[in-house]
């Protein structure tokens, strides 16, 4: 054994270096100070005795050492998280996970995956950004968030990507509207009313106008929103019928002051994913895919 002039805390600042693409981010990502970085990393290079990073203007890159030791440096990291994982210690992990998520992951399970992680690893801090899938997938290839918890489709297949479950949309109504269709309406009936529902970019909505232009139906009797949560009270205020997804409306459905409507057409139901990097990843991100799994079928 060798007594080691190297820390861990240098080979994290190497790695999230290279993950985030300046020293700033990677500081900001670390919760210090881009002087205390870069002090890491030059501490680093004297013990190596090896330039790693080449700083251009603005950005970094790896040297061809840099690029070997990179890879010895994550599995000095792994092999420590697992340690720390084995003898039963996550409370010793007081890293920072950064979560992406979407609207209607926030207004439904998302409470119940954040008290699971706290119950796995208690002293794990979670920043956390609620954005469109869209973002947050642009979020993740930056390297600016370590998990993303959302909707396709994806601009990148290179993350890894795992199947959370599945949401069924619906149709729905305050019980005036609903009453006066009879709880049934066919699609071109649904058009002359205004349709409420999220925003037109989505596989749900992309559908919905394509199977109303097939139909010869007015692609502006759709009335989107970037925000479901927004569609709720409008459709409780009788502005029109609304297709959302139906975890979104349970609770008013329960209450009965919203209704589902039948309809003769329904968009696939809406997938979740777990999406991150496990070649640069570290342990509890993989863990936390899984929680969120169990998160949301237990919701």
């Amino acid at each position: 054994m060798i007594k080691s002039q190297i820390t861990l805390k240098q080979l994290e600042a190497f790695a999230f270096v290279v993950d985030t693409g300046t020293f700033r981010a990677a500081a900001s990502a670390l919760g210090t100070t881009q002087p205390n970085i870069s002090a890491r990393i030059h501490t680093l290079e004297t013990a190596l005795n090896e330039t790693l990073l080449i700083r251009d203007a603005g950005s970094v890159r790896l040297t061809v050492s840099g690029e070997r030791l990179l890879i010895k440096a994550r599995e000095v990291l792994w092999a420590a998280e697992a340690l720390i994982e084995d003898a039963g210690r996550q409370e010793l992990i007081e890293e920072t996970l950064r979560l992406g998520v979407t609207e209607l992951i926030a207004c439904t399970w998302l409470q119940s995956f954040l008290r699971l992680m706290r119950e796995a690893y208690p002293k794990l801090r979670i920043q956390l950004e609620v954005d469109l899938s869209s973002e947050i997938d642009a979020r993740l290839r930056e390297g600016h968030i370590d998990l993303a918890l959302q909707t396709g489709p994806f601009k990148s297949k290179s993350f890894k990507c795992d199947v959370l479950g599945q949401e069924n949309y619906c149709w729905v109504a305050c019980s005036e509207l609903a009453q006066n269709a009879g709880g049934r309406l066919s699609l071109p009936e649904l058009f002359d009313l205004t349709i409420l529902t999220h925003a037109k970019h989505t596989q749900a909505c992309a559908a919905l106008h394509e199977h109303a232009k097939r139909l010869g139906l007015r692609g502006d009797r759709i009335v989107h929103s970037s925000a479901l949560s927004a569609c709720v009270p409008m459709v409780l205020e009788g502005l029109g019928v609304a297709l959302l997804p139906e975890r979104m409306v349970k609770d008013e459905l329960d209450a009965g002051v919203l209704h589902k409507i039948e309809a003769d057409w329904l968009p696939d139901p809406l997938s979740f994913y777990a999406r991150y990097a496990p070649e640069r990843s570290a342990l509890y991100v993989e863990k936390a895919a899984q929680i969120a799994k169990t998160a949301m079928r237990d919701q």
